[in-house]
């Protein structure tokens, strides 16, 4: 999120740095070679080329800046607690590096009180301005980007909310102001509960239906024919990426904190990680009730389609698992490649094809041409699955 940033800004005439400590990725980005998906290399060298973007892992760099964008992961940690370890790393790396007034923006994703209580309580050697303008990037969506998306801001001050939109609206169509950095830092991690609860909910329904014997995607199709009350979303494997399997730990860590259990949260948290399990059930009984010795070709490792990002994919838990049934497991996955230590297998017949993510260059006959086929994603024509 941080390169759409930083790019965003370059294109409106800004003059950016992009700091990390990766020197690897810095070295990249500074020969023109982009990370992401829907950021080229010819626009990384363009703005190369005309002295409006440099990257940098020396934390000096920083000085003198007149924004400074927080753009960080926060994962959880190994108890799926949420771990912010790379926000404080990057307060104390602002305070102590920078010693002139600055905006300071976090984009990163975490819970209401991140900017007030755990940045600006960390920046104090200078008074800066703080805002909270949570990012809201859909990685491989082509329709909505940081243009078009409207752009939430809530600042510790109202001169914070007036430099924040100045700075914003060179480069984003809508700014919506938000009475408090908190309102903006909840609006972000209630948009990702709603789609992780959703999904859960779809996913459980997905199980009783196939205990009914009747297709869950058919009946969600025929529910998406009222005008009015209901929103569709589509089972499958589990959940992954940096915000949906994450974020609403973020909230229901907030909620215990105050004092209410976050019980619907938890359900929905339970629910997703339990479906690679519940998928390689499937496939067991699919395939003749054993798995052991045959050999399983997983179709897609990347956590959605026509992206190479495999942060939280459920593609692991299904790999591993169908490992311990004792299947002879290889993984193919164009865009991925490498991961895990192994490599993209070619996508041959096998005695069963596991479809986790279908990327739009993926063959359907090549899928098919394994013994039993099970789609996660309910794009094989003919294909059991969820």
């Amino acid at each position: 999120m941080g390169l759409t940033i930083a790019v965003g800004a370059a294109d409106a005439g800004h003059s950016v740095v992009g700091f990390d400590v990766n020197e690897s990725l810095v070295n990249q980005l500074n020969l023109g070679y982009s990370h992401i998906e829907g950021i080229t290399d010819a626009a990384i060298m363009g703005f190369i080329a005309k002295g409006s973007y440099k990257a940098s892992s020396e934390a000096s760099v920083i000085e003198g800046s007149d924004v400074i964008v927080i753009a960080v992961p926060t994962p959880l940690d190994e108890k799926r607690n949420p771990d912010l370890s790379y926000v404080h790393a990057a307060a104390e790396l602002i305070n102590q590096n920078v010693q002139t007034p600055a905006l300071i923006i976090n984009e990163s994703t975490s819970y209401p009180g991140t900017l007030r209580n755990e940045i600006a309580s960390r920046v104090s050697v200078v008074e800066h301005l703080f805002a909270s303008s949570p990012e809201r990037v859909d990685p491989g969506n082509t329709q909505w980007g940081t243009k078009n998306t409207p752009r939430l801001i809530g600042g510790l001050t109202p001169a914070a909310v007036a430099k924040a939109r100045e700075f914003y609206s060179t480069f984003c169509d809508s700014i919506i102001e938000v009475s408090s950095p908190e309102v903006a830092e909840a609006a972000k991690i209630f948009e990702n509960t709603f789609r992780q609860v959703n999904i859960a909910l779809v996913n459980e329904f997905a199980q009783i239906s196939d205990a009914l014997g009747i297709s869950s995607r058919e009946v969600i199709e025929a529910a998406a024919t009222k005008p009015y009350g209901f929103m569709t979303f589509n089972p499958g494997p589990g959940v992954g990426g940096h915000c949906i399997p994450v974020d609403p730990s973020y909230l229901a860590h907030v909620a215990n904190e105050v004092g209410v259990p976050a019980t619907f949260i938890k359900r929905a948290n339970e629910v997703n990680l339990a479906m690679p399990a519940y998928v390689v059930k499937r496939v067991v009984v699919g395939a003749g009730g054993s798995i052991a010795g045959k050999s399983v070709v997983v179709v897609g490792v990347s956590y959605k389609a026509n992206v190479a990002d495999t942060r939280e994919t459920p593609a692991v838990a299904v790999i591993d698992l169908l490992r311990e049934q004792g299947a002879i497991v290889v993984w193919h996955d164009d865009l991925v490649g490498n991961w895990r230590g192994e490599t993209s297998a070619p996508l041959t017949a096998h005695d069963i094809a596991v479809v986790v993510t279908k990327h739009d260059g993926v063959s359907d006959a090549a899928i098919k041409a394994s013994g039993y086929v099970f789609d996660c994603t309910g794009t094989i024509a003919g294909a059991e699955g969820i």
